[in-house]
């Protein structure tokens, strides 16, 4: 087990570290631009980088205790619940939640139950805006499979967006994961979907505004 390689990715700064390289990048041209005299261009990228920086912000979360608690993977609003199947891992009834995150929203994902990462896939997809019922199954995204000590399973599944670029997943095959704890992020504009299992309680709606690692979708029977 290699738990310990992907929490070295996600020490926690109040500032997600994929966002290092963009920060720096805008503040740099708005320096530059300030130095030359472009008081205009250099306010722009100053906002720019204003902008960035508060969309990879990543707060610390109070995480619930409770044994059957399953928290949203994602902040952002509620914008899907449905009773499906689920055939990529387990090829059965579901209850499906999605999770509509706008570029205001906090992009750094989280684990919504413990367990084991018993799989981990990749799709290569397209870039339909994130909110539209086609992007759940046409749009790049990363799926996590985990497995509880109960032996329940949970998926969820990082879907990118209309300008998202770049899903990140950090846990490998294999790795103990906790509730609540930070396990990568989607840039710019996304989706999360979260599976779980059909019988599950819900404690959400259609609409909710719900906090990655804090607020409880449901709980396990």
């Amino acid at each position: 087990m290699s738990s310990g390689d992907f929490r070295n990715k996600s020490r926690h700064i109040p500032f997600a570290s994929e966002g290092i390289p963009y920060v720096a990048a805008s503040a740099f041209v708005a320096l530059i631009t300030a130095i030359l005299g472009h008081c205009i261009v250099a306010w722009l990228f100053l906002f720019v980088t204003l902008l960035v920086g508060h969309f990879f912000r990543d707060p610390e979360r109070v995480i619930p205790t409770g044994d059957s608690d399953i928290v949203a993977p994602a902040d952002g609003k509620v914008i899907a619940i449905e009773k499906v199947r689920e055939d990529r891992f387990i090829h059965g009834p579901c209850l499906k939640i999605g999770i509509f995150l706008s570029v205001f929203d906090v992009h750094v994902n989280r684990i919504p139950y413990s367990g084991v990462v018993q799989g981990i896939e990749y799709q290569k997809g397209k870039y339909l805006a994130a909110n539209l019922p086609r992007a759940g199954s046409e749009n790049e995204q990363s799926w996590l499979w985990i497995r509880t000590d109960a032996e329940a399973d949970i998926v969820v599944v990082q879907v990118a967006g209309l300008i998202a670029r770049r899903i990140v997943c950090w846990p490998t095959l294999g790795d103990r994961v906790v509730r609540g704890e930070r396990y990568g992020m989607i840039r710019f504009g996304s989706r999360t979907d979260l599976y779980v299992p059909a019988d599950s309680d819900l404690l959400v709606s259609k609409g909710d505004r719900v906090a990655g690692g804090e607020t409880v979708l449901c709980r396990l029977k």
